[in-house]
């Protein structure tokens, strides 16, 4: 008898099988994956295999697929303290960018916040133990972005815990050694111990999945689009991060903490005084889709706070041998103070000729941030505006215009994506009431 020859089947050969197989036997909507390729730091150039498949899948079967940005051990030197002391410059370094698969497109990529200090009874009076973070603040390990071509990742982060500095023992400690400076789970080996913690975005990651989960289970019929929008269209960066990374810039607030902790709440419901609207479509090559927005009085008047929130998550065909690697590209813009025939005009296809139709002018085109060459690099973009003046100007009716276009991939009949309008009011008055009735009629 000869011996039977070994199958050795690649990663992405594996998801792509396992991620089939589940969604066809069992209806398998959500999937977390907290692993990834230690020797395949992501550049922000040019995404591996495993990341092209994720993002594949994640448009072929209509899934949504979470993946943990991937950890790190915060030194910068050859003194273990540095991880206390260079906290969180070292965020930044080249070799803390994500691990394969986590610059996948299509995903929602996640990174880590802590949950606190980290210590216990045990160590609180110590004062030679010495935390790194305080809560919601970034995990000292969580790896970060940017994406593809700068775009934003993570997208989301969430608690997956912190590390403390023991000199006792003169090194860094994080949940599994320490429980209280991880997230409690269940422990693998549950015969000899139920439960146990740990430190890492493979934590943090299955709490987006849970959110994920929530949003299906109150809009069963939901697309994977609509579940990505709806989620990072509810996320806030945490104060405590904006206070921690302030001296870093902007860009190392997106690039370290994406959109943000979701709000799970907002992604899920309306209230008083805010609104949020939400429509799934499909647009051919090259075409572009007009809806109306309606603008109560209560929102254009006044000196209150008033934002509109846009996010539109698309899934593009991908192919990782190109350097151009989404083969469609979607955007976006608010139009304020005109009318539809004006929109539909400006926009309508032009001839060579012509060439390209030009930006709206400044009174017409309501100033998004960020801007569409920064939201655009994305497959889920995300932009607001605030006014704190009053706005009865530009009329009762906003216009989001829908933009689909062509690039390598001409093959493709259509482009689904999903979009979300949210208008917030930090005044008392009863907003969604007021839209309601507007929709109605």
């Amino acid at each position: 008898m000869t011996p039977a020859a070994l199958t050795i089947a690649l990663v992405p050969s594996q998801m792509r099988e396992a991620i089939t197989r589940l969604k066809r036997e069992f209806g398998c909507r959500i999937f977390v994956i907290s692993l990834g390729d230690k020797k395949r730091v992501f550049d922000g150039s040019k995404v591996g295999t495993w990341a092209a498949t994720l993002d594949e899948l994640a448009r072929e079967l209509n899934v949504v697929i979470i993946v943990s940005a991937g950890n790190r051990g915060p030194r910068t030197g050859s003194r273990v303290e540095q991880g206390v002391t260079e906290y969180p410059n070292y965020l930044l370094e080249a070799a803390n960018r994500l691990l394969e698969p986590a610059g996948a497109m299509n995903v929602i990529t996640v990174g880590s916040i802590a949950q606190g200090e980290g210590l216990d009874a045990d160590m609180a009076d110590d004062v030679r133990v010495r935390p790194i973070t305080r809560a919601n603040e970034p995990s000292p390990f969580s790896r970060v972005g940017p994406g593809l071509g700068g775009g934003t990742k993570p997208d989301l982060v969430d608690v997956g815990g912190t590390l403390i500095f023991d000199p006792v023992v003169a090194r860094l400690r994080g949940g599994e050694d320490r429980p209280s400076a991880g997230v409690l789970t269940l422990n693998h080996n549950y015969l000899n111990r139920l439960f146990t913690a740990g430190s890492g975005t493979s934590y943090s990651a299955p709490r987006v999945g849970f959110s994920a989960g929530q949003i299906l289970a109150r809009f069963p019929q939901a697309s994977a689009n609509l579940v990505r929008a709806l989620l990072l269209n509810s996320a806030e960066i945490p104060e405590a991060v904006s206070e921690r990374l302030r001296p870093l810039g902007h860009e190392a607030i997106r690039s370290i903490c994406g959109h943000g902790v979701i709000d799970l709440e907002r992604a899920a419901f309306s209230d008083d005084a805010r609104v949020t609207l939400f429509a799934e479509d499909a647009l051919q090559l090259d075409h572009f889709a007009v809806y109306r927005i309606p603008i109560p009085d209560a929102f254009q008047e006044g000196n209150s706070d008033r934002t509109i929130r846009v996010t539109l998550a698309y899934d593009p065909p991908v192919r990782h041998t190109r350097n151009d690697y989404a083969g469609v590209g979607m955007s976006f813009r608010l139009v304020r103070g005109c009318k539809p025939d004006f929109i539909f005009e400006h926009y309508r296809k032009r001839a060579e000729a012509e060439g390209p139709f030009p930006e709206l002018a400044d009174r017409f085109n309501c100033k998004l941030e960020p801007g569409p060459k920064a939201r655009e690099r994305s497959s889920v973009q995300r932009a607001s505006v605030t006014y704190k003046r009053g706005i009865e100007a530009y009329g009762d009716s906003y216009y989001l215009v829908v933009r689909c276009e062509s690039g390598w991939a001409s093959y493709v009949d259509r482009q689904h994506f999903a979009i979300v309008v949210e208008l917030l009011q930090r005044a008392d008055v009863r907003l969604y009431e007021r839209v309601r009735q507007r929709i109605r009629t």
